[in-house]
């Protein structure tokens, strides 16, 4: 059965790298706006319980990488977790943008407004839905509760503690914890535009927000490990989701120490379930075969053996390294806080000159490479191994010659991959690139984050590509981070041709594929930009 599922989830990849050349189904699929969903997901008849507000500016991007003048760790408690929930995934303001993309007319409407978080999302969909079970002794009455994104508030689903059915469903070698935070995702939210490439989308959506919370529990001084193997089929009952349609991604205990406060309650039968009806704005609800057809492959719990998990990391590459200026820390010493409320993309914004320097790309390849080690139960107690590599294509690099480059981290050094392309690298990446929305001539980097899906499948099962583009998120928003503290423009894209660009990397004949990209560059300095801060 798992080799079954292994190919189902083999053959979606295969579906997702070739969608350049082959669409894939439903063809000629057209998105009904008018019918899409709310973006965010609510509990009308449910009580709310107001969160704090924000603490002021966390330590910089600087600090965290370096390690240096962090808050000691400590229990969690509700400032912490409302600063943790609104930073990375609540509503920070409203956003307003005069260029060239086709829907900077549409924007200037408030029905058609983009509201700024500081996680990215593929397409803005944001289809992350989270939930806290509250145990006993913390400062919450014990329950289910989930938050409301764009009212920063939480919606109580069900008093009782049900902490146990948690445990249960994550194993007896799970670690405790006093309450859990369960990030689930909701397909639809992405499935109405993205249709059957929702869930190569949705699961690096997962990543970048999981990336979020990798900074910002050092930054407010609280611990944070992502749990990704467990069966979920208990989670969904708790929650009362159709599993097909809305499922449990990642657990993270939390413990809240010494600040718990709260009254304790009598553990509730592991049967019970959230009984509060969700509010549905679309009038039709599709799914995708292809969708459900990988969500349940994927969804099988991963069990991979300690010694082999190392076999699922990129191989060493060959060849002389070109030597990066070094990471200039202080272009990133701006207060997490700030760097996730201006995290934008760069949709119809990047300029040049002056073109992108050697340091700047160097500063954010160190920053972005370093959030392949992060605490999970699929990794070691050093946050390896890493399952993915950075490459650059340079385009308009100042001080760096054009062609395709892998980032060495232990080095600090990127090692040539191939020369620029006839013609230049920018008519070469427009070429590939399949979408409207960005000149490639205008870009002075294009960053390719690869994986080996085949070496993860063996290793880890069909939850293997989860895990991998799980990775994929966490890298790119760390991305998105470190080009903002450096005042430069970043856009994650998805439209490139991945067999032409791994051929294009001297992938072909290896199990190593590109799976997202991210456009580096400039903005200019004067803009028509308007930035309503909530």
């Amino acid at each position: 059965m798992q080799q079954q599922a292994i190919e189902v989830v083999r053959e979606y990849t295969e579906a997702v790298f070739r969608r350049a050349r082959t669409p894939m189904e439903p063809l000629n699929f057209e998105v009904d706006w008018a019918d899409q969903p709310s973006r965010h997901k609510s509990y009308p008849d449910a009580p709310r319980l107001p969160l704090p507000a924000t603490p002021p500016d966390l330590p910089t991007l600087r600090d965290l990488h370096t390690g240096e003048h962090l808050p000691p760790v400590t229990g969690w408690s509700l400032a912490r977790l409302a600063a943790l929930l609104r930073l990375s995934y609540g509503v920070l303001d409203r956003r307003l943008g005069i260029n060239w993309n086709q829907d900077a007319a549409k924007r200037a409407h408030f029905e058609h407004a983009v509201w700024g978080r500081g996680t990215a999302s593929g397409g803005g969909m944001y289809p992350v839905e989270l939930y806290l079970v509250a145990g006993a002794g913390g400062p919450l009455l014990p329950g289910v509760y989930h938050y409301h994104t764009g009212s920063h508030m939480l919606e109580r689903l069900l008093i009782g503690d049900v902490t146990g059915t948690v445990r249960a469903a994550l194993g007896v070698d799970a670690p405790p914890g006093d309450s859990y935070l369960l990030a689930g995702i909701r397909f639809w939210k992405n499935s109405f535009k993205y249709n059957s490439f929702c869930y190569h989308v949705v699961t690096q959506d997962l990543g970048a927000l999981l990336g979020s919370w990798d900074l910002l529990a050092p930054a407010l001084g609280v611990p944070l490990r992502r749990l990704l193997c467990f069966d979920p089929a208990l989670l969904e009952r708790l929650l009362d989701l159709d599993g097909d349609a809305e499922s449990v991604f990642a657990v993270v205990p939390l413990d809240w120490g010494d600040s718990g406060a709260g009254p304790a309650a009598t553990p509730v039968p592991a049967d019970v379930r959230t009984r509060y009806p969700a509010f549905e704005r679309s009038r039709r609800v599709r799914d995708f075969a292809a969708v459900t057809a990988v969500h349940r492959a994927a969804a099988a719990p991963a069990a991979p053996a300690p010694d082999t998990v190392d076999t699922a990391a990129p191989r060493e590459l060959p060849g002389a390294p070109v030597e990066l200026p070094a990471a200039q820390l202080d272009r990133l010493a701006r207060p997490l806080s700030t760097v996730l409320a201006g995290r934008s993309s760069s949709f119809g914004r990047f300029r040049r000159p002056p073109d992108l320097t050697a340091a700047e790309l160097g500063t954010t390849l160190a920053f972005a490479a370093a959030g392949r080690r992060y605490l999970a139960d699929v990794k070691r107690p050093d946050g390896g191994p890493e399952l993915t590599r950075l490459w650059v294509f340079a385009n308009h690099v100042d001080g760096l010659p054009g062609g395709g480059y892998a980032y060495c981290e232990r080095r600090h050094a990127l090692l040539p991959a191939a020369p620029e392309p006839e013609g230049g690298m920018a008519a070469f990446l427009q070429q590939q690139y399949f979408l409207t929305n960005y000149t490639m001539g205008q870009v002075g980097a294009v960053l390719a984050i690869s994986g080996r899906p085949d070496a993860v499948l063996d290793v880890f099962g069909p939850r293997g590509y989860r895990l991998l583009n799980a990775e994929v998120g966490t890298v790119a928003q760390r991305v998105y981070c470190a080009a903002t503290a450096q005042d430069l423009g970043c856009g994650a894209v998805l439209g490139f041709d991945n067999v032409a660009m791994n051929t294009a990397l001297g992938l072909d004949g290896t199990d190593e594929r590109t799976v997202l990209f991210l456009l580096l560059g400039r903005h200019p300095q004067a803009t028509a930009d308007m930035a309503y801060r909530l």
